[in-house]
C-alpha cells in the first residue's frame, strides 16, 4: 500500500480539510500495522515516534540494551521511503565522522581542489545510535543540524534534506561508558520516549518468531512526499484558545510557584519555551492521526510527558524524595487543571 500525499485543501472549505485528514489517518493507520509486524508489544512507543515524526521534531528512546530501539528506527525508515543514515556513536567517534569533512582532490585537469565529502547526516531519516556513548563535543555536532537543518564544515554551510529527522537511541544515563547529553541538545528533541522492556506474552511472541526461518521484511507504505504533506496538513488542526492558553500555563508553571505549585521548587531549571511548542506541535499531530480537526486536552494530557521529561532536571531535594520527571508532571497536572476540569469545579 503506497498512499499518494493528500492535496492541499482549500482554507474556505472544511470538508476539502476533513478530506485530506481522513486521508492522512488512514495512511498512519497503515503505517501502523505494518510497523507492527517487526515491533511487537510497543504500539505506545510506536505512535508517539511516528507523532513526532509528523511533527517534523526528533525524538530520543531510552531504553535497555535489546528492547527494539534500533528495529523501530529502521522499520519507520522501511515504511516511510525515507533515506536513512546511520551513526554508531563509540568515544572514539568524531564530528567530522557524522558531518563530512572537506579533502582535497585532482581534477581531470591535473588541478587540485577541496571538494566537500558529506557525512552519515545528509539523510531524511538519521539514526544515531547509542548517543550518550559519544563524548559530549561529538555529540554537540549535531546542535546546528538538529536546530538549522544544516550543517558548517570548513566556513561553509550546507543545507540538510527535507524533512531532516534524527531518531537518537541511549541507555540509561547510569549505565558504565555514557555521557549525559549537553542541555543545549537535548532541549532540541521534541520528545524523549521510554522504550520499556517486553511484557511475558510479548516475549513469548518474540521467541516464537525467532525460531523460523522466514524474516518479516517491512514494505513501503507511504512516500516522503505523503509524510511532508501530513506534517503541513498538521500545522493546520485547530488549537482552541483555551487549550493554547492551558498548554503556556503549563510550561510556565515549571517556573512560577504561583501557577505550578511545588513543581518550580523541585527542578533546577524552567522548562523552555520548546517545550510549549513541542506540545502544541505533538498534540495537533495526535488529533490528526486520531482523524480529528481539532485538539483536545486529552491530546495535550498524552504528549505531555514525553516532550517534558528531558526538559526537567530534577533538584536534589526532588531526588531526595525519590522523585522522577515524570512525578512531576502528574504534580503539575494537578496544580494546572485542564479548563474543563476548572469549569467541572
Amino acid at each position: 500500500m503506497n498512499l499518494i500525499p493528500p492535496p492541499e485543501p482549500d482554507p474556505a472549505t472544511m470538508e476539502a480539510v476533513h478530506a485530506s485528514v481522513q486521508q492522512v489517518h488512514a495512511g498512519i493507520a497503515a503505517m501502523r500495522a505494518e510497523i507492527a509486524g517487526s515491533v511487537m508489544g510497543q504500539s505506545s512507543v510506536v505512535d508517539q515516534v511516528l507523532c513526532c515524526v509528523l511533527a517534523d521534531g526528533h525524538a530520543l528512546l531510552e531504553g535497555v540494551p535489546g528492547t527494539g530501539k534500533t528495529l523501530l528506527v529502521r522499520t519507520i525508515a522501511a515504511a516511510t521511503g525515507l533515506d536513512m543514515g546511520r551513526v554508531q556513536f563509540t568515544p572514539d567517534l568524531m564530528p567530522a565522522d557524522i558531518t563530512g569533512t572537506t579533502v582535497m582532490a585532482e581534477s581531470a585537469s591535473g588541478r587540485r581542489a577541496s571538494i566537500f565529502r558529506p557525512g552519515p547526516i545528509f539523510h531524511g531519516l538519521l539514526l544515531a545510535d547509542e548517543i550518550n556513548r559519544a563524548s559530549p563535543r561529538t555529540q554537540s555536532a549535531l546542535l546546528e543540524a538538529m536546530e538549522e537543518r544544516r550543517v558548517t564544515v570548513a566556513g561553509r554551510t550546507h543545507p540538510l534534506p527535507e524533512p531532516f529527522i534524527v531518531l537518537a537511541t541511549q541507555n540509561p544515563i547510569e549505565q558504565e561508558g555514557t555521557h549525559r547529553l549537553p542541555e543545549a541538545q537535548i532541549d532540541r528533541f521534541m520528545m524523549k520516549i521510554i522504550v520499556p522492556p517486553p511484557q511475558a506474552q510479548t516475549l513469548e511472541r518474540i521467541i516464537g518468531s525467532t525460531t523460523g526461518t522466514a524474516v518479516y521484511e517491512p514494505q513501503r507504505c507511504i512516500s516522503p512526499e505523503f509524510l511532508c504533506a501530513a506534517t503541513r496538513l498538521s500545522r493546520r488542526i485547530l488549537l482552541a484558545p483555551h487549550v493554547n492558553d492551558w498548554i503556556a500555563a503549563l510550561v510556565i508553571g515549571t517556573g512560577d510557584t504561583a501557577i505550578g505549585g511545588d513543581v518550580p521548587d523541585l527542578l533546577i531549571a524552567p522548562c523552555s519555551p520548546r517545550a510549549a511548542i513541542a506540545v502544541r506541535r505533538t498534540s495537533q499531530v495526535a488529533a490528526l492521526t486520531a482523524g480529528r480537526l481539532a485538539v483536545s486536552c486529552a491530546d495535550v494530557r498524552a504528549v505531555l510527558p514525553s516532550c517534558l521529561r528531558h526538559r526537567m532536571s530534577v533538584s536534589p531535594a526532588a531526588k531526595g524524595r525519590n522523585l522522577t520527571p515524570d512525578d512531576l508532571v502528574d504534580m503539575l497536572l494537578e496544580a494546572v487543571p485542564s479548563p474543563a476540569e476548572e469549569v467541572m469545579n
